[in-house]
């Protein structure tokens, strides 16, 4: 075996499509190997001992360089090599990645009496994500919540949310999310351009992303953590009930806080559980 290696992202998924070039001191090409689907490169040719450059480079990432010293056995084991996100920035790996509401909260906060919050969430819903495998920025989300799934806690409250003053779930059953763009924002962090359907209004909206990153689940499946925020304004989508209960102060608060904290499954489908 003339040289191994293992390419990796930063949280340890195989970076398949990954090139290692090796060249000796004087900057000459010796060999070329490309990973395999586990991110494994493994060629067979000998190489005459002495001292190498490694290079790793793949679509999307920032190349990098190490290294090697090749034995009398004519051998190069180069390790793990971790490769970063161009500009830093990291995502899950591509392709189709399906929202878990059993795991997932959308939640929104409105002001109340202008002293306190009063947090809402909705129990239906359904999302997916589709991570570009080239572009990161040409990523897709899409996701539909049942309207009249709002849950405050209180009978009362609820229903007046689902009436006319406000939801309007009999005439709009469904809030749509589109996105139009992803943009990156920093490291593991992102800004989601998209449109919002809401109230039978449709309003560009973004959400402030960020990737919490991936791991195992118990059910033999892999799942991707985010959380996103943005804000709303009622009137902007045709909400205008209000209450002023003394000198010019709202009951409920004309600004919305929307928190979203997100599980995804990898896959076009949930687990059976």
């Amino acid at each position: 075996m003339g040289l191994t290696a293992r390419i990796r992202t930063r949280d340890g998924w195989a970076v398949s499509h990954a090139v290692v070039t090796v060249t000796d001191m004087t900057g000459v090409q010796v060999l070329r190997a490309e990973a395999d689907t586990e991110g494994a490169v493994r060629d067979t040719t000998p190489l005459t001992p002495g001292a190498y450059t490694v290079i790793v480079t793949a679509v999307g990432y920032t190349p990098a360089a190490s290294s090697a010293i090749v034995t009398a056995s004519g051998r190069a084991e180069v390790g793990t090599v971790t490769l970063a996100r161009q500009g830093g920035t990291e995502l899950p790996p591509p392709g189709p990645w399906t929202v878990d509401p059993a795991h997932s909260g959308v939640a929104a906060v409105a002001q109340h009496l202008g002293i306190s919050s009063v947090r809402g969430r909705f129990t239906d819903f359904a999302a997916t994500v589709e991570i570009a495998p080239d572009d990161i920025t040409k990523s897709r989300v899409e996701a539909v919540i049942k309207a009249a799934s709002i849950d405050t806690g209180n009978g009362m409250r609820d229903t007046h949310l689902r009436s006319a003053d406000f939801l309007d779930v009999e005439r709009f059953p469904e809030i749509t999310y589109r996105s139009t763009g992803v943009r990156e924002a920093g490291p593991d962090r992102w800004t989601v351009h998209g449109e919002l359907g809401l109230h039978g209004v449709v309003r560009e909206v973004d959400l402030d992303l960020a990737y919490l990153g991936t791991g195992a689940d118990p059910w033999g499946g892999t799942r991707a953590a985010f959380r996103a925020t943005t804000e709303l304004h009622r009137e902007d989508f045709a909400m205008n009930y209000n209450q002023v209960v003394q000198a010019g102060i709202a009951a409920i608060g004309t600004t919305l806080r929307v928190e979203l904290d997100i599980q995804a499954v990898q896959g076009e489908s949930l687990p059976t559980m």
